[in-house]
């Protein structure tokens, strides 16, 4: 991968024995390794078994959890946040379990909208819930700093399962919720 960096920078016109330059490649492909660090892991990992019964049937709701990514398109970061919902049916999951979740799809190349998809999906199969919700918000660098340049457009993209699709109050609940 220090080469590969090397490559990229030489190609742009750069000289890798300037100062400045020298230690890059080796920090670039550290950097690019955390940011993508999500593949390292697996949602089995990650819940680490933090599944507690509980005969709560009421949507739990975690909101604002930051995050960032990279798009798959042009390795640009898009920052943001995660809103996720669940209904139990006899388990709830660890708190900071959801946010690793989060955190382990954000941290892998993607497009949001799978993103999206994938966080809900993962949450689902953790916790068989009656329902899931999750809604992005995010900025995207390709967007801001490369073609259009448009710095105030976000992005939102939503998944709805179980019963946050086939119950429109159940929906509204969760989409007034994290207003």
């Amino acid at each position: 991968m220090e080469k590969a960096f090397a490559e990229i920078i030489e190609s742009i016109g750069e000289d890798l024995n300037r100062e400045g330059l020298l230690d890059t490649p080796a920090r670039a492909a550290k950097a690019f390794r955390f940011l993508n660090r999500g593949y390292e892991q697996s949602l089995e990992e990650v819940v680490n078994g933090a599944l507690f019964p509980s005969d709560n049937s009421e949507m739990v709701v975690v909101q604002d959890i930051e995050f960032y990514s990279m798009c798959e398109h042009h390795l640009l970061p898009f920052i943001g946040k995660a809103h996720v919902a669940y209904i139990p049916q006899g388990m709830v999951i660890g708190l900071s379990k959801i946010a690793r979740i989060v955190d382990m799809y954000a941290r892998r190349l993607q497009i949001q909208e799978n993103m999206t998809k994938e966080i809900a999906e993962a949450i689902q199969s953790v916790t068989n819930a009656a329902g899931v919700g999750v809604v992005i918000e995010a900025k995207h660098m390709c967007m801001m700093m490369r073609g259009v340049e448009k710095q105030s457009g976000s992005m939102k993209t939503s998944m709805m399962l179980g019963s946050f699709r086939s119950n429109s109050a159940t929906r509204a609940e969760f989409m007034s919720l994290i207003k």
